[in-house]
């Protein structure tokens, strides 16, 4: 029976394995370095775009995103399991060399940069008509849209998990002097990758847009693939024969219940479990130190991932130096989770740069060499073994962010969470000294218990004498929820909102001119109004003083809940037949439904440069809300201001969409009034519009000033009417915003001091 070289060498055990010519094997191990750090590269670029997009098509909502990195991270789970079960089972019968079944995963990979922007808006199509035809409620979407999304994402997630089992079998098949430690290896090549990752494709955004920079992606993943097939064909002319008579069975593949009772599984389970939980819980403690950009994001990733990699350096120079584990190193990483406790906390003087990466690296970096240490020690070469045990610390990966944000820190401190999450390692790690015998058998080694007594006295520390940003604001009323931890604090008109640590807004005049300047200008009396961006409920309680319906939708449950923290007659407005408040998406909430209003209000949260808050300001967002606008309705966008592009590409947005546009500065000379119309907005003088105004819509104008008349209000807006052209003119070479050039998030190359910020840094003057 003939047997083809390459899959008659990859049955043998790591040490009967005929060793390939040095030179052969020492530039095919080079080359799947260079594979996987460029495929790792495309991973993280996907991850972020796909997530982009999804959100674009389905909603900026928590449980959006969590369906997004569940169905993300399944399918590299699945491709995982699935692909070791493969080279088990298959691999030796097909005569396909190995590297071309890893080709052939990256060639799916790069497809899905065209399919899955496709498959997204065919969901959102299909969704949309669903739900007329169906009336889906909330829950229903969820169902519906994750249905959708893990059909789109997790096959060619698959295909991603699928690439290190596939990596392990061509090395083993070339018995590489790496066979038995090839998954630490692939891996320190794919987290380098990530690495790159968490930066480049940002820049490459702000160039090309979104798809433009998938395509780019698209392009790394085909040469990969022609890469792999072209060195296939090298280590084909010089593999050597193996006698068929040196076939050897393949290993079996373990019980479900050995699974169960294997201690190392439990560990990669708990490393994927906490790490990915932990990041929720990084996000929520530092937002208040990097924002809540793309980059700041950027920053917590590429700082978890960079560790990562160190670690895992870390463990291949260990681990050619030593035969049994580092046991010591479980406790440490107890001690490692608990750091950020101390960098988060205000009252240390150090630099907003420097808090991420002392709080995350040190755990980080334990678990980049702990984990490639645990799958090399479960697999030992095997691609079978190591998928499992890869698939095992995904299923981790998978819980850890839905424990985090939905049984954590919706009802407990950012820092609770994180000792919560921390406590497996503190479990472990203190148990291996009383575990473990010395010698004699009879006590435990002593050295490592006082290691262990050390750590635990300075644990303690870290847990009970700092403190959160949250403790140190003074009479704040606190809110949590899956979404974020909203407060609402100060007095009289010193009062502020903030949600994960940074200002929405503050008590102003300008919010109501949101809503009487534009109800004022119609030609017919309103009947109802939509507000996006419930806030302190200031415009939503101002549309309510005409007497009208009035519609507000915010995304965070928290916000609304708060709305007589700041009005003491929020209760008896929300008590009224007019009044209706919606958690949801606001984008979502204009896609899906079908009443008309007279005026819709948009005040997004700030900075500008939020992430995902383009999506309230790009031409399809103006296009979903022309569909809800009665014929003659108006559009009122508060725009807080930005950089000349960000500015233009607004203009050309809203310019773009409507036929007629007008803009006007506030009067508190910060921030632009656009309003926005399908039919010619009346040109009326400040006493035409206050004589419009009912007598309750009047007062209530006036309220906080700054003028005693709403004439007055209404002129000091008037004269500081701004024309669309000189908007425009402020930077000629943007395009307008769209959902994939959203120019407003990505301007580092444009400016570099977006980040970080202040603590409590205030959206406001």
């Amino acid at each position: 029976m003939s047997v083809d070289t390459t899959t008659a060498v990859d049955i043998q055990k790591p040490s009967e394995a005929l060793p390939a010519a040095p030179a052969t094997a020492k530039t095919g191990l080079t080359w799947y370095f260079y594979f996987f750090f460029a495929s790792g590269f495309c991973s993280i670029l996907y991850e972020l775009i796909w997530l982009r997009l999804a959100m674009a098509q389905f909603g900026v909502t928590t449980a959006m995103v969590s369906i997004v990195l569940s169905s993300f991270m399944g399918g590299l789970g699945v491709g995982s399991w699935v692909a070791g079960r493969i080279v088990r089972k298959y691999a030796s019968r097909l005569g396909v060399p190995p590297l071309h079944f890893y080709a052939a995963a990256e060639i799916l990979i790069g497809c899905s940069a065209v399919v899955v922007p496709l498959e997204l808006q065919a969901g959102r199509f299909l969704l949309e008509h669903l739900g007329n035809s169906l009336s889906l409620s909330s829950a229903g979407y969820y169902v519906a849209s994750g249905i959708w999304l893990a059909i789109t994402i997790v096959p060619w997630c698959a295909c991603m998990g699928a690439t290190i089992p596939l990596g392990m079998f061509a090395i083993r098949s070339q018995n590489l002097e790496e066979s038995r430690r090839s998954f630490s290896y692939l891996y320190l090549a794919n987290v380098l990758g990530a690495v790159a990752g968490t930066l480049i494709p940002l820049l490459l955004i702000e160039l090309w847009g979104f798809s433009g920079t998938l395509q780019f992606g698209m392009v790394i993943n085909l040469a990969i693939c022609g890469a792999a097939i072209h060195l296939a064909k090298q280590l084909d002319r010089a593999a050597r024969p193996l006698p068929a008579a040196e076939e050897t069975a393949q290993p079996e593949a373990p019980s479900p219940s050995g699974m169960l009772k294997n201690g190392t599984l439990w560990l990669l389970f708990a490393t994927g479990l906490t790490s990915m939980g932990m990041e929720v819980v990084w996000t929520r403690l530092f937002t208040i130190y990097v924002g809540t950009l793309v980059y700041s994001f950027a920053m917590i990733l590429g700082v978890y991932l960079t560790a990562t990699f160190l670690g895992s350096t870390l463990y291949r120079w260990w681990a050619r130096r030593h035969t049994g584990d580092a046991k010591l190193i479980w406790i440490l990483v107890w001690l490692g989770s608990l750091l950020p406790l101390m960098t988060a906390d205000l009252r240390l003087g150090i630099s907003n740069w420097l808090r991420v990466p002392l709080g995350v690296a040190l755990f980080s970096g334990l678990l980049g060499f702990v984990t490639p240490q645990l799958v090399d020690r479960y697999s030992d070469g095997d691609p079978n073994r190591a998928g499992i045990g890869y698939a095992v610390n995904v299923v981790g990966c998978i819980l850890g962010p839905l424990v985090a944000g939905f049984l954590l820190l919706p009802y407990i401190d950012e820092r609770y969470a994180l000792v919560i999450l921390a406590l497996p390692w503190l479990l472990v790690g203190a148990s291996f000294p009383f575990l473990r015998r010395g010698e004699s058998g009879k006590r435990p080694i002593v050295l490592p218990a006082i290691a262990t007594a050390l750590v635990l006295g300075v644990s303690a520390f870290l847990i009970f004498t700092t403190r959160s940003y949250v403790q140190q604001i003074q009479g704040a009323e606190i809110r949590r929820d899956s979404t974020a931890t909203v407060i609402a604090a100060g007095q009289g008109l010193k009062k502020e909102l903030y949600v994960n640590g940074i200002s929405m807004t503050v008590l102003t005049p300008i919010t109501k001119l949101m809503a009487s300047m534009p109800l004022a200008s119609l030609n017919h009396a309103p009947h109802s109004a939509l507000v996006i961006c419930f806030g302190m409920g200031t415009t939503h309680r101002s549309m309510l003083s005409w007497g009208i319906d009035s519609t507000a939708v915010d995304l965070v449950p928290s916000v609304p809940a708060l709305f007589s923290y700041y009005h003491a007659d929020a209760p008896l407005l929300l008590a009224s037949p007019h009044s209706h408040v919606v958690v949801d998406d606001g984008r979502r909430f204009l896609e899906r439904g079908t009443e008309q209003y007279d005026v819709i209000v948009i005040d997004p949260p700030p900075p500008i440069g939020a992430a995902g808050s383009s999506l309230l300001y790009s031409r399809e967002f103006y296009t979903a809300t022309k569909r809800r606008l009665r014929p003659d309705g108006i559009l009122m966008q508060w725009y807080p201001g930005g950089d000349a592009a960000t500015t233009s590409a607004i203009t050309r947005a809203i310019k773009e969409s409507f036929p007629y546009v007008r803009a006007f500065e506030s009067f508190e000379g910060w921030g632009i009034h656009y309003m926005a119309s399908r039919q010619p907005i009346p040109n009326r003088s400040a006493l035409e519009l206050a004589q419009h105004m009912p007598d309750n819509a009047a007062s209530d104008l006036v309220e906080w000033g700054p003028y005693p008349t709403p004439e007055q209000q209404f002129a000091a807006v008037l004269k500081n009417e701004i024309p669309m052209d000189a908007l425009i003119a402020l930077d000629k070479t943007v395009p307008a915003m769209q959902d994939d050039r959203p120019i407003n998030e990505y301007g580092l190359l444009r400016h570099t001091s977006l980040w970080p910020h202040e603590p409590i840094a205030s959206a406001h003057p």
